[in-house]
């Protein structure tokens, strides 16, 4: 069976982008005059939704127009995550033979054993509370963002245009967005809490998404979950699904599992959540999985 690509532009995705960023911008106006600590939390919400409509947008949505889904979605309310670099990080993700590969895989959780046996002790103990999903969530932006950003320096100095244009060019979204929010009643250090745990938000959703495993497609998680943190992440919660046709949109994508089930399932090998309350039960003070990559073969 084919993937089930739209033929022409998807209004509906076009109108969940538009909405995103008005109630942004409703929420750090009217919110902090009732609650200063509501106008944080569904700021949170947002920026996490539109970090889930900016994965459609680097996946060709809503529009065939690449260039138009690129302006739509290049500011980051996010602030810390140039458009461009969150695009080449996860196209390059999306070579699943190089799935939870330390180096080669940009959104692999797991270290090089041999960088995890000259970790000290406190390193040691930050990394296994960070493999906790409560870990994830609230230590997990930092460390990510930390690892991120000397990644980016070294690539820069050592003369990666891409890399430098991707910071070049967002900086003018980043002014915008900083003026924007310096009109509202929102103080600035409320906003970058919010954005923070906005980040921390998605970090539910990407905490189990890959384990270590000989075979590629078995990586990659399904959970079947179609309540309100589905809808936040935009149906990638049906992950594997997402990987085997990363062209599908995110509306496309429970049905396309519902009709080939057990096809996906067998993909995977059953690697399979049955809603984020099990996710949460399961793992909320408990790691998942080690910090050294348990499969780890230099070379390979």
């Amino acid at each position: 069976m084919s993937e089930p690509m739209p033929k022409g532009p998807e209004w509906g995705t076009f109108l969940l982008m538009l909405t995103c960023y008005a109630l942004w911008f409703a929420a750090l106006s009217l919110l902090p005059e009732v609650s200063l600590l509501l106008a944080i939390a569904a700021t949170a919400v947002l920026v996490a939704f539109h970090s889930s409509l900016t994965h459609e947008a680097l996946h060709g949505h809503p529009f065939r127009s690449k260039a138009l889904n690129e302006i739509l979605m290049a500011p980051q309310l996010n602030m810390v995550i140039p458009y461009n670099r969150f695009r080449d990080t996860h196209l390059a993700h999306h070579r699943d033979e190089k799935l939870t590969d330390p180096y080669d895989d940009p959104e692999s959780n797991f270290l090089d054993p041999a960088v995890w046996r000259q970790m000290s002790k406190w390193q040691r103990q930050l990394y296994r509370a960070n493999n906790t999903l409560l870990g994830r969530v609230l230590l997990g932006p930092i460390i990510g963002q930390i690892c991120f950003v000397i990644s980016d320096a070294r690539a820069a100095w050592q003369g990666d245009r891409a890399v430098i244009w991707a910071w070049i060019l967002h900086l003018p979204g980043l002014v915008l967005l900083l003026w924007l929010v310096s009109l509202t009643s929102m103080p600035i250090w409320a906003y970058g809490l919010a954005a923070y745990l906005g980040l921390g938000l998605v970090k539910i959703r990407t905490f189990l998404e890959h384990r270590a495993h000989d075979q590629m497609h078995a990586r990659t998680v399904v959970v079947e979950d179609r309540g309100l943190l589905a809808f936040l992440f935009l149906n990638n919660n049906f992950h594997v699904v997402h990987h085997l046709h990363p062209g599908v949109p995110w509306y496309a994508l429970p049905r396309l599992y519902r009709d080939r089930r057990d096809e996906f399932q067998n993909a995977n090998q059953n690697y399979v959540y049955t809603s984020y309350g099990q996710v949460f039960r399961r793992y909320f003070l408990r790691g998942k999985d080690p910090v050294p990559h348990p499969l780890w073969h230099p070379g390979e």
